[in-house]
């Protein structure tokens, strides 16, 4: 009984000093619901269902906004191609197409180091800041006047960019459990698909002010979408959630039961612990890392080709200008609803790859259709909608079941960086596979999509069989009695390595 007495005056002492160094030793010290029983017993005045609602106002919908602004901000220029960029700005063979690719070598370089200052600068600071410069920067583009100014402000967009996604698919997953996750990520990431929507309007609606004060309709675009994101980031730095252990509208038995709920899942979060680079090599040697990459570029060709070149190629149907943006609407719509359906079904059955290669194949059949169909309007278009709606429906259920079945702060925060940041190479392959001198047909652009498709349902079937593999090499080990010789804590401090653990399929 003294030994506990002196355990529990320990802790407590930790929790009441707030310096960095002694914060990390008491998340460092072992948590004292390591050997507790269920979370939901020891917090028997705790209404579960009141708490997830409560973190599911708080914390998603703010974040649905900020990547809604991102996704706009960055894929509004396939708007303004259709309201005359290229011609104004003289862009001809695939200038065009360089200008997109710009984007993205330091969206993907800067990934894990945008991760890193993410454990450095409060979430409330660093995604309203990022997001503040960002459109900024949307907002410049529609002063440009040449070439090299559109390359330079769409290289800075990649910059300030590159931490806003991974960012938030790490902090979701540090409130939620990962059998009700995947709607919270679906809903979130469907901000792309309601980019898409909302874009297609509201460009349509800014291309009719072609020639107030003296700008083309594509420069009103960049410019009232880029001061709306900035107005709206000053909002969110009030907004937008902290860690759990962080936030002031819980109170502080709620964010130890949130802490619990995590812990009981996915292990010590080492939420404090440095991440240095020798952490991050430790990350890359579970081989689970690398395959996650391919799982998600495989489908951000297929994404990125979509929301670059919708509007291109519903013009290159016979549609003018406003037209084109009213019909590039509809398939983001029907894609937020396939999204939202299938998450909500892979939640249910607490299964992800079968979700995965649904509408993947959704998908397949859209692009399928576009590659060999091209005397059939009604058709192309239609194929769109399952272009659209299989791809976008797939993508955050790969993210989610990969960032959700990594442990720990450190695994979340390096491995959700590595996947996203890799997988945005895909970017820089859609936006060279659609030239202009293929049009209308677009037969490379495609053939190329097709084949990342079948690249990401390799990788989805090696990851679904590597980690079914790990579940029973795990079983087979501990009915032998292998981990008797750990303790509880111990297990939980090794996160989705701890040999109790079991990954989600």
């Amino acid at each position: 009984m003294s030994a506990t007495r002196q355990s529990s005056a320990s802790l407590q002492d930790h929790r009441d000093v707030t310096s960095p160094d002694v914060e990390k030793q008491y998340n460092l010290a072992p948590y004292i619901s390591a050997d507790g029983g269920d979370y939901k017993t020891r917090f028997p005045n705790i209404d579960e269902a009141k708490v997830v609602r409560k973190i599911d106002v708080r914390v998603v919908p703010v974040l649905c906004i900020l990547y809604l602004l991102a996704f706009l901000d960055r894929v509004n220029i396939s708007n303004a191609a259709v309201f005359g960029l290229r011609q104004d700005l003289n862009l001809g063979g695939n200038e065009f197409n360089t200008a997109l690719v710009v984007f993205f070598a330091p969206y993907v370089l800067f990934e894990i180091p945008s991760n890193a200052l993410l454990k450095h600068f409060k979430p409330h600071v660093w995604l309203p800041l990022c997001m503040f410069l960002f459109g900024l920067i949307t907002m410049l583009q529609g002063f440009t006047h040449s070439y090299g100014g559109l390359i330079a402000t769409r290289f800075f967009l990649g910059v300030v960019e590159s931490g806003v996604f991974p960012a938030c698919f790490y902090l979701i997953a540090m409130w939620y459990k990962r059998a009700e996750a995947q709607k919270r990520y679906s809903f979130f990431f469907s901000s792309t698909t309601l980019a898409g929507g909302f874009g297609g309007l509201l460009a349509s609606a800014i291309g009719k002010m072609d020639g107030v004060r003296g700008y083309r309709g594509w420069r009103w675009i960049f410019i009232i979408e880029g001061v709306v994101t900035c107005v709206v980031s000053a909002i969110l730095y009030f907004a937008i959630a902290d860690f759990p252990e962080e936030v002031t509208w819980l109170s502080k038995e709620e964010k130890e039961f949130v802490k619990a709920r995590l812990y009981e899942d996915v292990g010590h979060s080492k939420r404090h612990e440095p991440l240095t680079p020798k952490s991050v090599l430790e990350v890359f040697k579970d081989w689970k890392i690398i395959v996650g990459g391919f799982m998600y570029l495989g489908l951000i060709v297929p994404a990125y080709g979509y929301a670059y070149f919708a509007p291109s190629i519903i013009q290159s149907l016979g549609n003018g200008a406003i037209r084109t943006q009213l019909l590039s609407v509809p398939p983001w719509a029907c894609a937020f609803a396939l999204a939202m359906i299938t998450a909500t079904l892979s939640d249910w059955l607490r299964l992800r790859f079968v979700f995965v290669l649904i509408p993947t194949a959704v998908s397949l059949a859209g692009f399928i259709i576009l590659l060999v169909v091209h005397d059939n309007k009604h058709l192309q278009y239609a194929a769109l909608f399952l272009a659209a709606m299989g791809t976008y429906a797939a993508m955050p259920i790969i993210v989610c079941w990969f960032n959700t079945n990594l442990g720990g702060h450190h695994r979340r925060a390096v491995g959700t960086a590595w996947q996203v940041g890799f997988g945005n190479i895909g970017g820089i392959i859609a936006v060279f596979s659609f030239l202009s001198k293929d049009a209308p047909k677009y037969i490379p652009g495609y053939s190329i999509c097709i084949a990342f498709i079948g690249l990401s349902v390799l990788a989805n079937t090696v990851y679904f069989l590597g980690v079914s593999w790990e579940n029973r090499r795990r079983d087979q080990l501990q009915a032998k009695g292998a981990y008797d010789g750990l303790s509880q804590d111990e297990k939980k401090r090794m996160g989705d390595l701890n040999p109790d653990y079991r990954y989600f399929r």
